[in-house]
């Protein structure tokens, strides 16, 4: 082969691959953009074009900051700079997202990928743009359809909650006003009783209107609010609450033990909300172990991994391996009073304050253990409220 025809060979392979690279140029989904090491932009795809809507022959010389907002672009040329005196990366070669500017001003999101060729001319820029609207916009409609499922599927499980207390309480209120209403027609016909005793039983009367505002208050759960938290100090949380739980147990002796670990941090939540939670496992721990001899309950505290871990153990029967899976939800508990919603309204509670109850294993000994875990500080803008009282 001569050296003509070797030279007509390298002309017509270079050819090719120019008109290669020129086809894959203007046919890729994604934006190309080639700048030399001044930011003058040297190639502007068609992908490009529609993503910015500049014409190529628009930007072709131009700084590429034309693209960018005021905020990036008045460091870009700096960027530029410190890469080539000292050779550090922060940008090319790695993929990241930044803010892209189209040609009516509006700014929007890319993803940004950077590349460096050697050329005769010095050295340039290939840039891979994609454009990211799509699937930020995408990402906040599943983000809000997530949020607006969980709530309406709070509400609904709310709204069952409260025709359950609506009938549960109906009946006894019902049958308590219509003696309390007997009684006072009967007194005030007698004129001999002392006036307080028909004082008292009119308070009486209006006190048993009133229990029906209790299913009004439930509606607070379904509030689209952060819990109102405050800064609890733990072990005033465990003695109050241990407190609370012996209430209605009568003279029998007490079952409840605390083991609180030392310097635990305090506790920023909801004191209400979270002693609702404690009171009603230890109540429900303590009549697991009524029926025999030695049943004890232990309330334990630690700070673990997640939080604050509140371990309520007890050594009774335990939970019958065919309630396990519903435990949690509404209307599936086992026990002969009630209406099985303390579990899931505990754990709703403590999920909206970031944390999780859950049923562990079988503690050695049999019995049952609820964990409680709950965020230290769940959020660095919370507002801490007024320490209330202890007594309630």
């Amino acid at each position: 082969m001569t050296r003509d025809s070797v030279l007509d060979h390298d002309e017509e392979t270079a050819a090719v691959s120019e008109a290669r690279l020129a086809s894959v140029f203007d046919t890729a989904a994604d934006g190309i953009i080639v700048t030399n090491d001044r930011g003058q932009i040297l190639a502007f795809n068609k992908a490009c074009e529609h993503l910015f809507g500049f014409e190529a022959s628009d930007l072709l010389g131009q700084n590429v900051s034309w693209i960018m907002p005021d905020s990036h672009a008045r460091q870009h040329d700096r960027y530029v700079r410190n890469y080539l005196e000292t050779g550090e990366r922060k940008i090319i070669g790695i993929g990241r997202e930044v803010q892209a500017r189209h040609k009516d001003g509006t700014v929007f999101p890319i993803e940004l990928s950077i590349g460096e060729a050697a050329t005769p001319y010095g050295r340039q820029f290939i840039g891979i743009l994609r454009d990211l609207r799509s699937r930020k916009q995408i990402e906040d409609r599943l983000a809000k359809t997530q949020a607006q499922l969980l709530h309406m599927t709070r509400i609904s499980a709310l709204d069952e909650m409260g025709a359950a207390i609506a009938h549960e309480l109906n009946q006894p209120l019902t049958a308590t006003l219509l003696y309390l209403q007997t009684v006072s027609r009967k007194a005030k016909a007698e004129s001999s009783l002392d006036p307080m005793i028909l004082d008292v039983i009119d308070k009486a009367v209006r006190e048993a209107e009133r229990a029906g505002e209790i299913i009004q208050r439930m509606r607070q759960l379904v509030e689209k609010k952060a819990p109102e938290r405050q800064k609890i100090d733990v072990l005033e949380l465990v003695r109050t609450c241990l407190e609370m739980a012996e209430l209605g147990n009568g003279d029998a002796k007490s079952c409840f033990k605390a083991e609180v670990a030392e310097e635990l941090p305090p506790l920023f939540a909801d004191p209400v909300q979270i002693r609702q939670i404690l009171i009603n496992l230890l109540r429900n721990a303590r009549e697991a172990v009524a029926d025999q001899t030695g049943g004890t309950v232990t309330l334990s505290v630690l700070h673990g991994e997640d939080g604050l871990e509140f371990r309520v153990r007890d050594n009774g029967p335990g939970v019958p391996k065919e309630l396990v899976e519903g435990l949690f939800r509404a209307f599936t508990g086992a026990k002969h009073k009630g209406v099985g919603l303390g579990l899931a309204i505990s754990r709703s509670i403590a999920q909206n304050h970031g944390g999780d109850l859950r049923l562990e294993s079988a503690p050695d000994g049999g019995g049952a253990s609820f964990l409680l875990t709950l965020p230290v500080n769940p959020a660095e803008d919370i507002t801490v409220r007024p320490k209330e009282p202890v007594a309630e």
